[in-house]
């Protein structure tokens, strides 16, 4: 029996569930929680970014890169990514039995996204139903589910962004193109598709906006049959309760990204299932020290903490005296060619006091403080560079052309891998980042994990179907 009014949908020549689990990178979901999810009846997604792959005993192959270049290294990435990717989807389509289905999830900012993609589906035909898409505009998607004939599902976060993609590309592969996943940008986990023109201070409400999707759909010719899957804040389906057969929304389907976290299958480590139990309400952050250069949410472990200290001890300066800039600064930095405000030069000097006695340069023309053994920290992750991402931030890497994007690297961001792959190995939750939905708050709150209960995911998605 499922809550009111929640049928299955078509989607891969069979009926499933229009529930949806959230792929999220970095094996914190794998084969078994995508299998489950599957079996139990709906869309099962397998992280496609830098999944595991195992030895012949099953253990995890640890992903290392003695390379001594950057583009060395990040071939061999590719290599992981791709590998890892298929020993996932097979394992998740033996667990799912013939139920469900077995969707894939790339970042298109992820380091060699079209190579990793296509690499995953030449190896992996007839197992995959469909790819989701976000982080970036991925224009290259539907040519790609085009010469693999699987479905695409985008990954968007405003009807202007999809009407982009669609009048430029995915108008040609309209067939496959299976639904539309509407990320809330101020709600999501991970990475978020916040524009120039949103307030990240401000969230709006989803509903007038996943209306203008439909609309923007509508006025392309798509069918009403087409789910928007509704990702981002979604916990209780009886809250959705007026999107459900409404007919200004056409078909809905709701993903679920933060919930399966705490399950049996779930593969992140008990410290981090353990830590999701003790979330508060405004415990998760939407910030900008991602290397992306995208918002992205996450739990404000001390590593976040630590991160919004660093850049809060920062100060403009110049190369010349100018302006306010009419004293040298004489802490953090060699050479007398820093410029700053007295105000700032007080600020920098109480810092160093205090042990912050190195000064590290943006591509702001700032300075940000920090310590030596962060300076030696900061410096050692931006050499071991892998190219994970299709630009970086912080070590100024870039997956094509020269491999450089021309911009200082930012020491007020983080190796992004580097701590991604720790937190999901049993790596410090405290001293790693944490992503999380803005809803994480409420495994404390809902009485479904009372006394320490972890679910299935067989019963979570039972769970979800009542409405709780």
């Amino acid at each position: 029996m499922s809550f009111k009014g929640l049928r299955p949908i078509q989607y891969g020549g069979r009926e499933v569930w229009p529930l949806i689990e959230g792929g999220k990178g970095v094996a914190a979901t794998n084969h078994a929680s995508s299998g489950a999810w599957a079996a139990a009846g709906g869309i099962g997604t397998v992280s496609a970014v830098n999944a595991d792959s195992y030895d012949a005993n099953g253990n995890v192959i640890p992903q290392l890169y003695p390379q001594r270049t950057r583009v060395e290294r990040h071939e061999q990435l590719v290599r992981y990514a791709i590998d890892g990717a298929v020993e996932q989807v097979r394992r998740a389509y033996d667990v799912a039995s013939g139920r469900g289905a077995i969707n894939i999830n790339v970042l298109w900012e992820m380091g060699g996204a079209q190579a990793v993609l296509e690499g995953v589906l030449e190896k992996t035909r007839g197992l995959v139903t469909g790819v989701t898409c976000g982080a970036g505009m991925p224009y290259k998607l539907a040519e790609i589910a085009a010469r693999f004939n699987v479905n695409y599902l985008p990954i968007i976060s405003s009807a202007r962004a999809f009407r982009a993609l669609w009048k430029r590309s995915y108008h040609k592969v309209s067939e496959l193109m299976a639904a539309v996943v509407y990320e809330d940008p101020w709600l999501a986990g991970g990475h978020n598709g916040l524009s120039n023109a949103e307030d990240p201070q401000k969230p709006e409400d989803p509903y007038p906006r996943v209306k203008a999707l439909r609309e923007t759909m509508r006025a392309e010719g798509i069918s009403d049959d087409v789910p928007i899957i509704m990702a981002g804040g979604v916990w209780f389906l009886r809250e959705w309760n007026d999107w459900i057969d409404n007919p200004e929304l056409g078909q809905i389907a709701f993903q679920y990204g933060t919930r399966p976290l705490l399950t049996h299958e779930s593969p992140i480590p008990q410290q981090w299932k353990d830590a999701l139990r003790t979330i508060e309400p405004g415990d998760v952050l939407l910030h900008k020290f991602s290397p992306t250069g995208f918002y992205s949410s996450a739990v404000k472990t001390p590593f976040l903490l630590d991160l919004q200290a660093r850049s809060e001890r920062q100060i403009p300066y110049s190369r010349v005296e100018a302006g306010e800039h009419t004293v040298q600064l004489d802490v953090g930095v060699k050479g007398k060619n820093f410029w700053v405000a007295p105000k700032d030069l007080e600020r920098a000097r109480v810092w160093a006091s205090q042990g912050f006695t190195e000064a590290l340069k943006t591509p702001d023309d700032t300075v940000v403080f920090v310590t030596p053994d962060d300076r030696n920290e900061i410096r050692k992750d931006q050499a071991d560079c892998m190219g994970c991402l299709s630009h970086c931030g912080f070590s100024s890497w870039k997956d094509h052309d020269d491999y450089t994007t021309g911009r200082l690297a930012d020491p007020r961001s983080f190796c992004i891998q580097k701590t991604l792959q720790d937190i999901a190995h049993g790596g410090d939750v405290d001293r790693n980042l944490m992503f999380a939905g803005h809803a994480a708050y409420r495994f404390k709150q809902d009485p479904f994990y009372s006394n320490n209960f972890t679910p299935t995911v067989k019963e979570l998605v039972d769970r979800i179907l009542t409405g709780d």
